[in-house]
């Protein structure tokens, strides 16, 4: 067991431990040789021991004893001898009490005397007058198109609130006795001013119950926001289920777009961009939790480095996440297209449209539904690692006596000529058979390639007066002049007209 040491400080006895018993031995000896040889000095250490008495007493120690940690905190609490600043001539005819003359004053937030936050006490402190004329200020002030309250605002959020003995010290630049802390809001004053320091206490204390409970309202509307947000973003980015979010509604499926990530952004950038997202989205609303838990609660804690390290890791994240993007990005500035065009030997009299190979031919893991005129749908294999897109169809007259199939491609790239290449490797299968061309329901791009807003249009030419029928399973995107979507059966005849197709009534096909 330790060695303890009984001392008597201020009058009252105490047990400590020799480790402590140094510490305080020094400290106060440092104490006794900056005052002793100072007009009043013996009375400022004789106030210095009764501070540091009713310090220890509030501790209490470990089991009675007074540990090294609990000199240590009363030092943090006094203040190191070198911080004391030598006393002036003030503080020879102020007796007994000890302080800090003359040193440069600090605005801080009084907690000693507040009404809502201690701002107008502590400039009541600061200025050496009666807090009330400041109050009473700033609701004339407030009265101005609110100036008073933004003012009065902005300082409740800025000053730090006077909390320590050295921080009291700065705030009454050492006119007031701190040894005594209860003693430090009861200043003279007029007794109307009292009287008025009560009314706007009264109205301090409604006001912050209105704040409470506004606050308590935004802090639950924060967590559950928050936290619904985080939970949906998890379950359809991560878990990938679909039923968290409404895809119908919006015509979008968002719970694959992770898969997607990984065919239209270069492979090895995929996890980092997927991590930066995540940290991206999920900070913020972790942030929005944690503040709407602290409105609720109206705790304090010691968070100032998490929010910054938070804020840093945000900032941080979002702007790697926009450097891979945007070098990403590049690869997509410019268009590039090229075609190739198949005749007919024989022109036919009736020119049949069929399906060759169908998207239920493929075995397709995932869909993701994209709004737009152009490749509206995606189809993921994941057994084969490989995405598909829908093609359009497109009738148009031809001018001459020919009929052809023409497939134009598109794709993007760094320059028009990568643009070029890329389109000429997109897969897309066409044939043409007698009187019938089959077009493949869709096109793909090739194993370890990234999709490049690529784009496949099929455009059946045919000369004035030509029969064009469309087999029932042609579903493709149907664009000439102002036709609708070809999957109604009824619609499977047309007659090509010099202002492109025309459909034909049941009656009029032959």
């Amino acid at each position: 067991m330790d060695k303890t040491i009984n001392i008597n400080l201020g009058g009252t006895l105490f047990q400590i431990d020799e480790e402590a018993f140094q510490i305080l031995r020094d400290y106060l000896q440092s104490i006794d040789n900056r005052f002793r040889n100072v007009p009043g000095g013996n009375e400022t250490i004789e106030d210095i021991e009764s501070r540091i008495a009713e310090i220890f007493l509030s501790q209490r120690g470990t089991a009675g004893v007074i540990s090294k940690e609990n000199v240590n905190e009363m030092i943090g609490i006094i203040g190191k001898p070198e911080d004391f600043d030598q006393i002036g001539t003030e503080s020879r005819t102020q007796g007994s009490s000890f302080g800090h003359p003359g040193p440069r004053k600090r605005l801080f937030k009084n907690p000693e005397n507040s009404v809502i936050s201690g701002v107008c006490g502590g400039i009541g402190a600061y200025l050496n007058s009666d807090p009330v004329w400041v109050r009473i200020l700033f609701v004339i002030f407030t009265c101005f198109f609110g100036f008073g309250f933004f003012v009065y605002l902005a300082l409740w959020i800025v000053l730090p609130s006077a909390e320590t003995d050295s921080q009291k010290r700065e705030m009454y630049g050492g006119q007031h006795n701190w040894a005594m802390p209860q003693e430090w809001d009861q200043h003279t004053g007029s007794k109307a001013g009292h009287v008025i320091n009560e009314v706007f206490r009264a109205i301090g204390k409604v006001l912050f119950i209105i704040v409470r409970i506004f606050l308590i309202a935004l802090g639950v509307c924060l967590v559950l926001t928050g936290f619904l947000a985080l939970l949906t973003f998890i379950m359809v980015f991560i878990f990938k289920y679909p039923g968290a979010f409404s895809t119908d509604a919006l015509g979008m499926n968002l719970s694959y777009l992770p898969d997607f990530l990984n065919y239209i952004i270069t492979p090895q950038m995929v996890p980092w961009v997927k991590a930066l997202i995540i940290m991206v989205v999920t900070l913020p609303l972790l942030a929005f939790i944690y503040g709407g838990i602290r409105m609720i609660f109206w705790f304090r804690a010691r968070d100032g480095y998490i929010w910054l390290i938070g804020l840093v890791l945000w900032v941080m994240s979002a702007a790697a996440l926009s450097i891979i993007l945007f070098n990403e990005g590049i690869g997509f500035s410019e268009t590039g297209k090229t075609s190739s065009q198949d005749y007919f030997k024989v022109i036919p009299d009736t020119l049949y449209i069929r399906s060759g190979t169908k998207i239920s031919d493929l075995k397709i893991d995932h869909e993701i539904t994209v709004p737009g005129e152009e490749n509206d749908v995606v189809y993921i294999s994941d057994e084969k690692k490989e995405i598909y897109f829908r093609p359009s169809l497109n009738i148009e007259t031809d001018e001459g006596n020919s009929a052809s199939v023409e497939i134009r491609k598109r794709s993007c790239g760094r320059s028009t000529s990568d643009a070029m290449k890329k389109s000429e490797r997109l897969i897309y299968n066409s044939r043409i058979s007698g009187n019938t061309v089959y077009l493949d329901e869709f096109f793909t791009i090739p194993a370890d390639s990234k999709w490049s807003f690529d784009y496949v249009s099929a455009t059946v030419h045919a000369p004035k007066g030509t029969i064009i029928y469309m087999d029932k399973t042609v579903e493709f995107l149907y664009y000439s002049h102002e036709a609708d979507f070809v999957t109604d059966s009824k619609n499977r005849f047309w007659r090509m007209t010099e202002d492109g197709p025309e459909y034909i009534e049941p009656g009029q096909r032959n």
